[in-house]
């Protein structure tokens, strides 16, 4: 199905061969408030261990997403989480694309194009879902917020600016893994671009097969998998 012009703004964003790009996939900015006083330090501690718990409690999450830039263009799909390390970003009739994990490298398959490119988990800022013990604990930050049902964390590593910063919003839902459902989340890279993603639907601990996290490279077949 072809883009529309409306699209190409986003998609050309997303093909952009840089990590910190990629990385708007999975992020969403706090938007601008009030100013705020901090966090102190004991609730800071206290705070990120439950964001930690959890997302290492999510073994498996399906929802629907909605990413948005700054111009306000629009895509929509279907978010698949799987730990460890696992994730499908699948746009459906949005865009000829999609954007995978099999646990090792994310990759951005772009079947318009018949592009396929590859980022290690490793060094990508996606690690602040995919690998939360490592990113979040070591380098997130609480961020206040006036709504106290409303849980705002920074995630950036101050060595790598290149990267940019990750901000993840948590709603309080004591029926969600460790009393916090993962509601968006915003990224700005480090040419000042932001994406958001907003999740709903969300549904955990439904069967995902291994599978779900495979493509059909358009290097060699030239079509999008059924």
């Amino acid at each position: 199905m072809p883009r529309t012009r409306a699209m190409k703004p986003i998609t050309s964003f997303l093909r952009a061969p840089s990590r910190a790009v990629l990385s708007g996939l999975l992020l969403a900015a706090v938007p601008a408030t009030l100013a705020l006083p901090a966090v102190p330090a004991a609730a800071q501690s206290s705070t990120l261990d439950q964001v930690v718990g959890a997302l290492r409690g999510i073994k498996t999450l399906q929802a629907d997403f909605t990413q948005s830039d700054r111009s306000g263009q629009t895509l929509n799909g279907k978010l698949t989480l799987k730990q460890p390390g696992k994730i499908r970003f699948d746009y459906g009739k949005s865009a000829d694309m999609l954007v995978v994990s099999d646990g090792k490298a994310l990759t951005l398959v772009d079947y318009e194009v018949n592009q396929v490119q590859r980022w290690p988990i490793s060094n990508s800022p996606l690690g602040a879902l995919l690998d939360p013990n490592r990113d979040v604990k070591r380098y997130g930050q609480l961020i206040a917020t006036s709504n106290p049902n409303v849980v705002s964390v920074e995630v950036k590593d101050p060595k790598k600016p290149e990267y940019g910063v990750i901000t993840l919003i948590f709603v309080k839902d004591p029926s969600a893994p460790g009393g916090l459902e993962l509601s968006s989340w915003v990224a700005l890279d480090s040419q000042n671009k932001r994406t958001t993603v907003r999740l709903s639907n969300q549904k955990y601990g439904v069967s995902v097969p291994d599978r779900a996290f495979s493509f059909r490279d358009p290097r060699v077949t030239g079509r999008r998998p059924g």
